[in-house]
């Protein structure tokens, strides 16, 4: 299946480390040339080295989304570098944890203004380009939290659930132009955010007082499939959402989720 994206140039914001730095690489190893974004340049830089090793074409901007310079200079870079952008893959994110009653102030500012308005500014960094060229794919990375409440998460599930409602308004406003936008929501697969996201849990009384991999291992039992999701689970579905496999598919969220939201 390699070469799904042979000739297309993806912008992924978040790239430094787990899902989207996995998601960079497999770009990469599919024929993109990347341009990865991330606040940590140096281990972007890391990752685009990486890519180089096997063979790929890739390249690091330092860019913080909820900063409007930073992402226009993020999508002028990778017109500059590559001609054009294919594909937007919006996956910064951060931890944000508490109830509706307990919620800093500061928390929920910041939860939304990274992964709701920086999803915005990057969509729309992205778009002229697309509708002059009347084609391109928008993929946002939200979560299960966007879609069922999920204890403990307030401020990051108004902010994805905020990003699944815009990626819809965004495909019903540019598939005129050839645009399609879609979200994927994925369960638990464990990673660094995941272990700060637990760990912030834990501090705030949210969760029992364990450690992250003790309540990541209790989290397995709430999947029907029997265990949390993988790096790969969710990349997959980016590559299908990136890619023109998935050419009449707009304004959806997909799911991937080992059957969590179905019970």
């Amino acid at each position: 299946m390699a070469g799904r994206l042979t000739g297309k140039t993806v912008v992924v914001t978040g790239g430094a480390a787990g899902l989207g730095a996995a998601a960079c690489l497999r770009f990469a190893a599919e024929g993109a040339a990347v341009l990865l974004a991330d606040r940590d340049l140096a281990r972007a830089e890391a990752v685009v080295s990486a890519i180089a090793e096997r063979g790929g074409t890739a390249t690091a901007v330092r860019s913080d989304v909820s900063r409007e310079t930073d992402v226009t200079a993020m999508a002028a870079t990778a017109v500059d570098r590559y001609g054009r952008i294919d594909a937007l893959y919006c996956n910064a994110g951060i931890p944000a944890v508490g109830t509706a009653l307990v919620t800093e102030r500061r928390v929920w500012d910041r939860a939304l203004e990274v992964m709701l308005t920086g999803t915005w500014l990057s969509m729309r960094a992205v778009l002229a380009g697309m509708v002059a060229q009347r084609s391109g794919s928008i993929v946002v990375q939200a979560s299960v939290a966007g879609v069922v409440g999920v204890p403990g998460l307030a401020p990051y599930s108004a902010a994805k659930a905020g990003a699944i409602g815009l990626t819809r308004q965004v495909a019903a406003d540019f598939a005129r132009h050839g645009i399609r936008a879609n979200t994927i929501c994925p369960g638990t697969v464990p990673t660094s955010l995941v272990d700060r996201t637990l760990e912030a849990q834990i501090t705030a009384g949210l969760k029992s007082p364990r450690t992250p991999a003790e309540n990541l291992e209790g989290a397995a039992e709430n999947y029907p499939l029997g265990r949390l999701g993988t790096l790969d689970d969710v990349v997959n579905a980016a590559v299908f959402l990136a890619s023109d496999e998935s050419a009449w598919i707009t304004g959806q969220h997909f799911v991937v989720d080992g059957g969590f939201t179905a019970v």
